[in-house]
């Protein structure tokens, strides 16, 4: 469902395993930001998921693949901070079929910045199929729905 010049773009919630991927590599979730970079999404943060974002970047994991790019963890995160939606976290209760309590921060988001869905590739997410009425979806099938070919 590629949004028309006038229309809405569509709005999401992107988990920091997503976006950390996305940034890193190619594949599914690099189109994700590729699609939010060339004004098609919407990408939708809470400073508390920034800040989870920019913590995992700077896992010795990461740092590694950062310097293979040429890059540091604040480089990358600058260049992506452009192409967010800032939105407050609401408070909601902790929903007894959320499995992970530290993805509490991503269905807070998604409600507070009234999102059309979550994106992510994270099985405890996924397992819940939607949340307060918001899809939960992997990469590959936010692609599709935006008529974005995937991998």
């Amino acid at each position: 469902m590629p949004s028309a010049p006038n229309e809405p773009r569509v709005r999401i919630v992107a988990d920091t395993n997503t976006l950390v991927s996305g940034s890193l590599w190619s594949g599914n979730p690099g189109r994700l930001l590729d699609a939010v970079k060339a004004g098609k999404l919407t990408l939708l943060q809470t400073p508390q998921l920034w800040v989870e974002f920019v913590e995992v970047l700077n896992r010795p994991k990461f740092v590694v693949r950062l310097q293979l790019l040429g890059l540091t963890s604040a480089m990358l995160a600058d260049a992506l901070r452009k192409y967010v939606t800032w939105s407050t976290e609401a408070r909601i209760p902790h929903p007894p079929e959320l499995r992970d309590p530290k993805d509490l921060l991503v269905l807070a988001a998604a409600v507070a910045a009234r999102a059309d869905a979550i994106v992510t590739g994270d099985e405890d997410l996924l397992s819940m199929g939607s949340f307060e009425g918001i899809p939960i979806l992997k990469v590959r099938q936010a692609l599709e729905k935006l008529g974005i070919p995937a991998e």
